[in-house]
């Protein structure tokens, strides 16, 4: 597979002509309650090019719901929102990455599942937990390998709460998870 991108459609359709902002990406520019620049267009999902997942167009949408039939300006909460490649092996990934966060421990785990060490195959699934070191807030985490996605879903909420990495080592794991890796890695990978 060959994937280079999107770009909103948004040529064409007479948004410019009835004062609708289109961005240099051809991107409708809208507020924090999705409203563009004329007071009853709204616009959200991949037109909008924030962050382009369909969950994330079904939250946009309900936020353009409460703000305009619910009399509730909703903005859209965009921190930590999950996702996931579904490639194989996949990779689902939360949070902040090891090139986005700054002054933190990287905690790393390559893991054989316990299915693989009875049949035989040398299939690992990499993961990894990137903290910050003045609050212990787990800020990423990320995970390539069986079941990612999932994975990677159970632990974004824990992410949203604000979960520690204490409180993530006070966790007892289910045995033999995969899963189980992320609350039992202890030492930081060397800087």
């Amino acid at each position: 597979m060959y994937a280079t991108g999107r770009r909103p459609n948004s040529k064409g359709i007479g948004l410019e002509e009835v004062g609708v902002e289109i961005n240099a990406k051809d991107a409708v520019v809208v507020d924090s309650t999705s409203k563009t620049a004329v007071d009853n267009i709204y616009a959200i999902g991949d037109l909008t090019d924030r962050i382009n997942l369909t969950p994330v167009a079904l939250e946009e949408g309900m936020a353009v719901v409460k703000t305009i039939f619910g009399g509730s300006p909703t903005a859209v909460d965009y921190t930590n929102v999950a996702s996931a490649v579904f490639s194989q092996p996949p990779v689902g990934s939360v949070g902040l990455s090891e090139e986005e966060a700054h002054d933190v421990d990287i905690y790393r785990s390559s893991f054989k599942p316990m299915k693989h060490t009875l049949s035989g195959s040398d299939e690992r699934a990499m993961m990894k937990l990137i903290v910050d070191k003045k609050t212990d807030a787990v800020l990423g985490c990320h995970m390539v390998g069986a079941d990612s996605p999932e994975i990677i879903q159970g632990f974004a909420v824990a992410l949203k709460c604000g979960a520690t990495k204490a409180q993530f080592d006070a966790t007892i794991g289910i045995h033999p998870t995969a899963a189980e890796e992320f609350v039992t890695m202890r030492t930081p990978a060397p800087a």
